[in-house]
Order: structure tokens, then sequence, then C-alpha cells
């Protein structure tokens, strides 16, 4: 299998992490050479998130390059933007349509850009925008839009469905599993036939 880069940006809070964590334990149940990395930021002030998950056949490198990214998957619309172009030609942006105004936005020092969903776009012909928050909302939990994402963005890889459901089982708290797997597929439904 050639190797497959998804970045995922996002702030802290998002989930950015544990849907990192679900696209690397499926690559690793498929039995694929998995590398992953992350960069942290303070979530406490709505701080930038950034995930690079690599997996293939033989995997070197935990980081993508820019201009490499198969995936972007954005978590917040100006997070997006800021790494879209990491994006390789003919990459797909798979992003929540949800706006966190960053502390630079909300202290009045800068603004949010108007036109963003247009510059998001000019970056690939293959962007679909989701209503992650709205669909988390309704599996039951709005802060499970980061597995509506991590659904959505499973529909375009070739790995069963049923890894994808067995993960989500096995790293999520038992009372939250229900509501994640509903968000999962409404993720899923979200992308189908557009």
């Amino acid at each position: 299998m050639e190797t497959t880069n998804i970045l995922l940006a996002g702030v802290g809070g998002q989930g950015v992490l544990l849907a990192s964590q679900i696209f690397t334990s499926v690559a690793i149940q498929a039995d694929l050479d998995v590398k992953q990395s992350e960069v942290h930021g303070m979530s406490q002030r709505g701080g930038s998130v950034t995930s690079h998950v690599r997996f293939g056949d033989t995997v070197f490198s935990p980081t993508i390059d820019p201009g490499e990214a198969d995936f972007l998957i954005g978590f917040e619309r100006l997070e997006t933007l800021r790494n879209a172009h990491c994006l390789k030609p003919g990459g797909m942006i798979i992003y929540n349509t949800m706006r966190i105004n960053p502390s630079t936005v909300a202290s009045g020092v800068a603004e949010y850009p108007d036109d963003i969903d247009d510059r998001i776009t000019s970056f690939s012909d293959k962007v679909y925008a989701i209503d992650g928050l709205g669909l988390g909302q309704q599996a039951g939990n709005p802060r499970s839009s980061n597995v509506v994402m991590v659904g959505a963005v499973s529909t375009f890889l070739s790995l069963p469905e049923t890894l994808w459901e067995k993960k989500i089982r096995e790293l999520l708290p038992p009372k939250l599993v229900d509501l994640n797997l509903k968000a999962f597929h409404l993720g899923r439904e979200a992308v189908a036939g557009k």
C-alpha cells in the first residue's frame, strides 16, 4: 500500500489527538506501518494543535512535508486555512464549519476572514465542509464532532468499516461508545454521494 498522509488541524480541546489515535489504531490493526507526530498548542488559550498520521507498507518519517498531505482534516475553519499549504495537488480537504475566534480576534487585534470558505476551496477541487458540531449534537454530544470528522474521512480510505467501529469501542469509555458510533456514521453519511 502506498503511504497515505493525513494532517489533522484544530484548536486545543477539540479532540484532534483522539481522532489521530483512532486513525493510528485502525491502521495498525490493518497491519500497516504507521508513524504519527503531533504538536500541542495551549488548549486553555485556544492554541493550535496539529497531528500527522502516515501509514502504508513502509513509512520512514512521522511528519508530513508541506505540499504532501493526501488529506487535510480541519476541525475549525481558520486552522484549516492555516494548514492548507500542506495539501498536495489533488489532495482532499474535509473541514468542520465551526468557528473559534483565536485570542487575536477576540481581543480585536485581528479580524476573522470573511472569505475563509472561498480561500479554503481555492486549495483543492475536493473540499467537503461539514457541520461537525451540529452532527455531534445530533449524535448526542457536540464534543463528538471529532469522531464525525473521522467518519467522514474513513469513507475515502480502503480500511474496513468494522475496524473503525472496533477501535472506537476500544478507545472510548463505555458510556461514550454508542454516541460516538452514531457520530462516526453521521460523518460517513455527510460525505456520501457528494
